[in-house]
């Protein structure tokens, strides 16, 4: 027994680097898929950063939505400028310091921007159903209050999940079938137990997915439920553009996590997770600005007045 914990810690303290497989081993793939995620990071950074800056310059979009919608372009532009850059190279080796500070601020933003649309959801119920005291429920301070819990449970999460992952012993194949650093792929490595990990992931995922997620349809059920009731058929239409877009990005988040992260490991394979994962890692700091903004009134008049100055 003493000699086979000897040789755990031993194979542990060789471990200094894993090697990321990457989206696929063809060699056909990778000119294409290389030129399709390069375009889709400048994308994502483009529109983020415009959105940013559309924000910070126009006085009349300090406002709580737009507040919010300023932490979200930050939050997708961090979260994927961690490991776009990586997935873009056929093969990383990457040092185990390296894969768990990527990984630490992976979660950090990804259980940030998950509570962040909980609390844009609740910023849209409270301008329909609490307009008269809107002011106040939605201050300014009351906003940073919400912004500060956002980050404190990311930071949270990343911390408590980052800190069993570094506690556990590795041996044998250091090949990462992953394209970024996440938890599931390297679990599968290691060779001492993964139950602690698993419960945790299991407990913080769960209050970290499923809260948000009932949260943000209860929220867009009140939402649903005052568009039915618009006399006017162009005002309800618009509405429920609006309404439904915000929902179809919001479930495509938390959807594609539910699938990576809360399904049997036998039910799907590493292919399966990867392209999942690509969602939430991709596909939606692309859509949300776009969706938020575009359906913005007044983040599209505030556009149209940056591009008639120039």
């Amino acid at each position: 027994m003493n000699s086979r914990r000897k040789t755990t810690d031993r194979n542990h303290s060789l471990v200094t680097e894993f090697i990321l497989e990457g989206l696929t081993e063809s060699s056909k793939l990778q000119l294409p898929l290389f030129s399709i995620f390069l375009g889709l990071y400048v994308v994502i950074v483009v529109a983020n950063l415009s959105l940013i800056a559309l924000i910070s310059l126009n006085a009349h979009l300090h406002t709580p939505l737009h507040y919010f919608l300023f932490n979200l372009s930050f939050i997708d532009i961090c979260y994927s400028s961690i490991f776009t850059p990586k997935m873009l190279m056929k093969r990383n080796i990457i040092s185990f310091l390296v894969y768990m500070t990527q990984l630490y601020f992976f979660l950090v933003f990804v259980i940030a921007e998950g509570h962040l649309v909980t609390t844009m959801a609740y910023e849209h119920y409270v301008a329909i159903y609490r307009l008269l005291i809107y002011k106040i429920i939605m201050s300014h301070r009351v906003s940073s209050i919400m912004m500060a819990v956002v980050y404190s449970l990311g930071l949270f999460g990343a911390t408590v999940h980052t800190t069993r992952m570094a506690m556990l012993s590795f041996c044998g194949s250091h090949y990462v079938s992953h394209y970024f650093c996440d938890i599931l792929p390297l679990l599968t490595l290691s060779c001492s137990s993964t139950h602690i990990n698993e419960v945790l992931l299991f407990i913080i995922g769960g209050v970290n997915t499923l809260g948000p997620t009932l949260a943000v349809l209860i929220s867009y059920g009140f939402n649903l439920s005052s568009i039915v009731h618009i006399h006017s058929r162009e005002g309800c239409s618009k509405a429920f553009g609006t309404w439904s877009s915000h929902l179809m990005a919001v479930g495509i988040f938390f959807r594609s996590i539910k699938f990576m992260y809360f399904t049997p490991p036998s039910s799907n394979t590493m292919d399966q997770e990867k392209v999942s994962s690509l969602f939430y890692t991709t596909v939606i700091p692309m859509l949300n600005p776009l969706i938020y903004s575009l359906r913005n009134k007044d983040v599209k008049n505030a556009l149209q007045k940056v591009v008639g100055r120039m």
